[in-house]
């Protein structure tokens, strides 16, 4: 999800110096200042001083001066202490200097009448946020919507706070000015896949955030009818090429790609990170081309002049998302897959590739773009066998002999339905642990403060620190059993389960996002743990957790090499996908 917004800082305010001088405006910075400076001392007395030395430290700021905009906005706010702007702008330049519990200590204590007041509110709970102060951002921002229910993105975050945070129900007691169903449609495409299995509402909730998000673009650059190149052109459309969950499941796709039939293009806007993942990423396209510093417009130029035959897009409706190029019909053919598992209702994308298990033939009319199903599972795998470190329950702070319930989702996956039915499962296996990765402070709080108020000692709750990711994938196989999110699922968790040797019991429902584990399960052959209820889902937890033999036997089904050769056969998957690519190229 894309961060608020932390605006631009307000960068002029009108005093009768600029009627006195027209063009200040206008002026090189240092002439400006100058001219600002001469107006303060020769009118020591003006009630206007406040906006002078605003208007200084705004193009001192400009001009790289940080310190002096800082010392200049604090002249102003010592005129006029209710000058919001200035106080918006000094704790910007706090927070650029990395002094950020300054600049939330000046955001807190700030004067400003009620109609300014939102602004800083929500400057506090963007920051807040980004620290992962959870419950401290929730605050802030349900004060400000409080004071103007009538802000989208506002809502859209504080709703995820919510959810990342575990502080339930995940849409409070409600918002005075905002019904139940405004507050829903406005939670945004993240928060949607975790809030509902429902596909017809993540789809009305992505348009919802589309309408405000993405405007049309004034023109098609694609050729109705495609191309006539010998290999057909596949473009890669990505802010993840790095140690992400997207491009660790993508890379030997791209390795693998038949260069006689295809060539590849990777148009990249990620971040550099230096790791090994990305350099086998970027080796393994033929064409790398960074995009991250390109407008949308001149991002979908520089795809339409590489004559892309098929895009595809692989962030969706994520953070990083090159949505506005794609409005652009830069390659004839458009899809979408494995960045977001829900509706991507973009009118320019023509499919959402996908399998027969995560979007079933009933449910497909509730998708846009189209569903392109492929055979087989759905979901590409990095099949190079990882060097796994020697890890063992006690280096990993495990109880040695109690059944280890494993689920390392984020925590905006855990919603109250399936905490309650982790819980029911503990208080019945009362040998046992359940085992999260550590999120977040105010997650883990909540949590075994829950825990506690429901009869389970909360120390039966173990948190695992954040690690690389042979030891991530190392520390599954000491679990006995990984108990499934609802109503979004598990996807790379998943496969990495499986391939560890790690049973799941997973719940399906109605969307793509509720229905991954199912897939990869059924892939894999191992169907036991799949059910269709959390009442099912409780008591086949509970069966296996009281029956050595039956986790044996479910262990068994996932041993070898059952990964390998079915999920980790990376060949067949990139012949499947090519077969897809063959089957909606266009060609005059």
């Amino acid at each position: 999800m894309a961060p608020l917004d932390a605006g631009t800082p307000t960068s002029f305010i009108g005093l009768p110096l600029e009627m006195l001088m027209p063009g200040l405006e206008a002026m090189p910075a240092a002439s400006a200042i100058a001219a600002y400076r001469a107006w303060l001392a020769a009118n020591p007395t003006s009630p206007q001083r406040f906006a002078a030395w605003f208007n200084v430290g705004a193009m001192l700021g400009g001009a790289g001066d940080r310190a002096g905009a800082m010392a200049a906005y604090r002249q102003a706010l010592a005129l006029k202490p209710d000058l919001h702007q200035a106080s918006v702008n000094l704790g910007l330049a706090l927070e650029t200097d990395g002094r950020i519990d300054d600049a939330l200590a000046l955001w807190g204590a700030a004067l400003q009448p009620d109609a300014a007041r939102i602004a800083l509110l929500n400057q506090r709970g963007r920051l807040l946020e980004a620290g992962k102060r959870y419950a401290e951002a929730e605050h802030a921002l349900r004060a400000s919507l409080l004071t103007d229910p009538q802000q989208p993105d506002v809502v859209q975050h504080w709703v995820h706070l919510r959810q990342k945070g575990c502080i339930w129900p995940e849409l409070g007691d409600g918002l005075p000015g905002l019904s139940e169903r405004e507050m829903s449609l406005q939670t945004g495409p993240l928060g949607a896949l975790a809030l509902t299995d429902s596909p017809a509402m993540q789809r009305r909730i992505g348009e919802a955030w589309m309408a405000r998000k993405v405007p049309a673009a004034p023109q098609r650059l694609s050729p109705t009818h495609g191309y006539t190149h010998d290999r057909i052109r596949v473009g890669y459309l990505s802010s993840d090429f790095c140690r992400h969950a997207m491009g660790f499941l993508i890379v030997e796709l791209l390795e693998r790609h038949d260069r006689t039939q295809f060539e590849v293009f990777g148009y990249c806007s990620t971040q550099e990170d230096g790791s090994e993942l990305r350099r086998r990423i970027l080796g393994a396209l033929d064409h790398h081309i960074p995009i991250g510093h390109l407008s949308e417009e001149e991002a979908a130029r520089r795809i339409r002049a590489d004559e892309i035959d098929i895009l595809i897009d692989l962030n969706g409706l994520t953070a990083g998302a090159r949505l506005g190029a794609l409005r652009w019909k830069p390659a004839p053919v458009q899809a979408t897959y494995l960045g977001y598992v829900g509706p991507v209702p973009l009118p320019e994308l023509d499919w959402m590739i996908c399998d027969d298990v995560v979007v079933p033939p009933d449910q497909a009319e509730y998708y846009l773009p189209r569903p392109l199903p492929i055979k087989g599972c759905y979901q590409a795998n990095d099949a190079r066998p990882p060097i796994l470190p020697v890890v063992t329950r006690e280096s990993e702070g495990l109880p040695q002999q109690a059944v280890v319930f494993c689920c390392f989702n984020n925590f905006y996956k855990i919603t109250p339905r399936i905490f309650t039915a982790w819980l029911s499962i503990l208080r019945t296996v009362p040998d046992s642990a359940l085992w999260l990765t550590e999120d977040n402070a105010t997650g883990i709080a909540n949590l075994r403060d829950l825990a506690g108020k429901s009869g389970v000692t909360p120390d039966r709750l173990i948190f695992a620190s954040r690690c690389e990711p042979e030891r991530y994938l190392a520390r599954l196989g000491l679990a006995d059993l990984f108990l499934d999110t609802f109503p979004y699922n598990a996807g790379t968790v998943a496969s990495d389960a499986l391939r560890m040797g790690l049973p799941i019991i997973t719940c399906t429902g109605r969307s793509f996002a509720s229905r991954m584990a199912s897939s990869l399960m059924t892939a894999v052959g191992a169907t036991g743990g799949i059910t269709s209820n959390l009442h099912d889902y409780v008591g086949k937890a509970i069966a296996l957790a009281k029956d050595p033999v039956a986790r044996a036997a479910a262990r068994c089904e996932l041993a070898g090499d059952a990964w390998t050769r079915s999920l980790g056969d990376t060949a067949a998957f990139a012949a499947r996908m090519e077969a897809v690519y063959r089957s909606i190229c266009l060609r005059p």
